[in-house]
């Protein structure tokens, strides 16, 4: 059913019992109108009847018939169109009436010093007593009784009819309106479903464009379909991003994983087939397997680093101090690696939001790679961590920097460094320490930059911007990153800097 026919279906019901209820209450307040107006003119009319009474009752049964007369005409002539019943001595039958009479005569209350409604056969009359005259006090029964035909029963019955007459009359007028007026009113709604119902994300790359209207229920629905497109687009973008990753995660795995793996296949057979081998080879050879298996172990935990990169989401970041997570890693290195000289300069305060597990992996393999490639000439790894707010006001950002006293990054190779599985002959990590510090740069917005020393010294400088961003920052940040580290087709962009 369309939603106009519903509307005017709605307002062709409501009207009608609308117009009744509203009948209802000007029947009572009629009701109530026409009674006081009945009781307030018999009420007015008692007064003249009460005082020609009292006159003509004070000659009554004297001698002096030409004034009981006059005074009893007067008395008729004032009852006009209300009945009057009058106790009275020396009058036929004790009794004088004039005015109409109710017929069948009724049976009246003791009293009645207000209206009150009897009924005489089909008809209701309402009757008013009083005491006037020869009437004694106490328990003697009034001697005036006047009389009134209630027509206000007859006027209500016009009014139940016209207000039913109403209610009949309004139900269609009200439906036909209604769906005229509704079926010009829902128009920017038939015209918005229209647009939908041919859209499938699923077979059809067609989104809705929609064109404000300025009106609100059409405008927030029309937001609300293309909200849920684009996140339906999101999450099968994320879908498709998860399952690339996965299978490069399984691809690159079974790789990487196999040279160490034979290798320690091969010493384990040396040392099953050689069971007397000299201890010396024997040393060397464990030696070598446990350097294998050290080799394997952080070869995993940089993949499943990877691939939490590429799929985390914003709810992920929050507001950290990156002075904890430096002090953190530099104390985890200090406790792992004794011989290590690492000197610390943080600033307190520095805000950024970010993912506190990939930055705190990402400045734990900053450190690592200091003390691993940055030793000076004497074998001693000495790494100066400094962490400052940046010096432009137009860009404020925390500035993280990594100094050892190592040979140095040659320039053509400070790109390439960032690169999968890019390692020295002589490195004994997996090659993807430095490719995990530049995915959670990347992931964060900021920026890293390999450089010399500034004092001129040999070494190497890793220089990291972080900027101060908030959440939705970091959502739109997310859509349009390119979620692919672990699949290996990102690649840094060119720059004296190797900007990421």
């Amino acid at each position: 059913m369309k939603l106009s026919t519903r509307i005017a279906l709605a307002v062709g019901v409501s009207v009608p019992l609308l117009v009744l209820a509203s009948g209802w209450l000007l029947l009572h307040l009629v009701t109530d109108d026409l009674r006081a107006r009945q009781d307030s003119q018999l009420r007015a009319r008692a007064t003249v009847l009460a005082k020609n009474a009292k006159a003509y009752l004070e000659v009554a049964g004297s001698d002096r018939p030409v004034m009981e007369q006059a005074r009893q005409r007067r008395l008729v002539n004032s009852a006009r169109d209300v009945g009057v019943r009058l106790t009275a001595p020396g009058a036929p039958g004790g009794t004088i009436t004039a005015g109409p009479q109710p017929d069948p005569f009724p049976s009246l209350p003791r009293s009645a010093p207000k209206p009150v409604t009897v009924t005489s056969g089909d008809t209701d009359w309402l009757a008013l007593s009083l005491r006037v005259g020869a009437a004694k006090k106490g328990n003697s029964p009034p001697n005036l009784w006047l009389f009134s035909p209630d027509t206000a029963e007859e006027e209500l019955a016009l009014v139940r009819r016209r207000v039913v007459l109403g209610a009949l009359l309004a139900a269609p007028l009200a439906g036909a309106t209604t769906w005229a007026i509704a079926t010009r009113a829902v128009l920017p709604l038939r015209r918005l479903q229209r647009r939908t119902s041919g859209l499938d994300p699923r077979t059809s790359a067609a989104r809705l464009e929609h064109t404000p209207t300025r009106i609100a229920e059409v405008d927030d629905l029309a937001y609300t379909v293309q909200t849920v497109l684009a996140r339906y687009d999101e999450q099968v973008q994320r879908t498709g991003e998860a399952l690339a990753t996965a299978r490069a995660f399984a691809a690159t795995a079974s790789h990487e994983l196999r040279t160490p793996l034979m290798s320690m296949r091969t010493n384990i057979d040396i040392l099953t087939d050689h069971p007397g081998l000299e201890p010396g080879d024997r040393a060397e050879v464990l030696e070598d397997l446990g350097r294998e298996h050290a080799r394997l172990l952080g070869l995993l935990v940089m993949l499943r680093a990877l691939a939490q990169g590429d799929l985390v989401e914003a709810d992920a970041f929050a507001s950290l101090d990156p002075a904890e997570l430096v002090d953190a890693s530099v104390s985890d290195l200090r406790r792992t690696h004794p011989g290590a000289e690492v000197s610390v300069r943080t600033t307190t305060g520095l805000l950024v939001h970010g993912w506190e597990e990939g930055l705190r992996s990402a400045v734990d393999n900053l450190l690592t790679n200091a003390w691993t490639h940055g030793r000076a000439a004497d074998g001693t790894a000495r790494i100066e961590v400094t962490l400052r707010a940046s010096r432009d006001p137009q860009e404020p950002a925390a500035v993280l920097t990594v100094d050892d006293h190592g040979p140095g990054i040659p320039p053509e190779r400070r790109e390439e460094i960032f690169q999968r599985f890019r390692r020295g002959p002589d490195s004994p990590g997996s090659g993807l320490g430095l490719t995990l510090v530049a995915q959670q740069i990347d992931l964060h917005r900021g920026r890293i930059a390999v450089l010399d020393r500034p004092d001129g010294r040999p070494g190497t400088r890793f220089e990291v911007r972080l900027p101060a961003t908030d959440v939705r920052d970091v959502e739109s940040t997310l859509l349009l990153l390119r979620r692919d580290w672990l699949t290996g087709r990102h690649q840094p962009a060119p720059s004296s800097e190797t900007q990421v």
